[in-house]
């Protein structure tokens, strides 16, 4: 799996779980509708550090939980550049 597509998995699997929407994910975290939009629809091939730690922030958990998850295991994690 890419990286991409795993961080939006668990981004989107943290907002069912708080019972979230991406707008208001969004708005606390000040980025724009449409970047958050593109990020959890994989446009980026990665977003950048700062937007993902603007996410986890406004998700109120530490980096730690938030990577703490199979879907960041690196053996079935495809992180090589293309």
């Amino acid at each position: 799996m890419q990286l991409n597509k795993a961080f939006s998995l668990r981004v989107r699997q943290i907002l069912k779980n708080k019972k979230l929407t991406q707008y208001k994910l969004a708005q606390e975290t000040g980025l724009y509708h449409s970047t958050m939009t593109d990020i959890l629809n994989c446009k980026y091939q990665t977003p950048n550090f700062r937007n993902i730690a603007l996410i986890v922030k406004a998700l109120d958990m530490s980096m730690s939980e938030f990577f703490n998850s199979e879907l960041f295991d690196f053996d079935k994690l495809d992180i090589e550049e293309k």
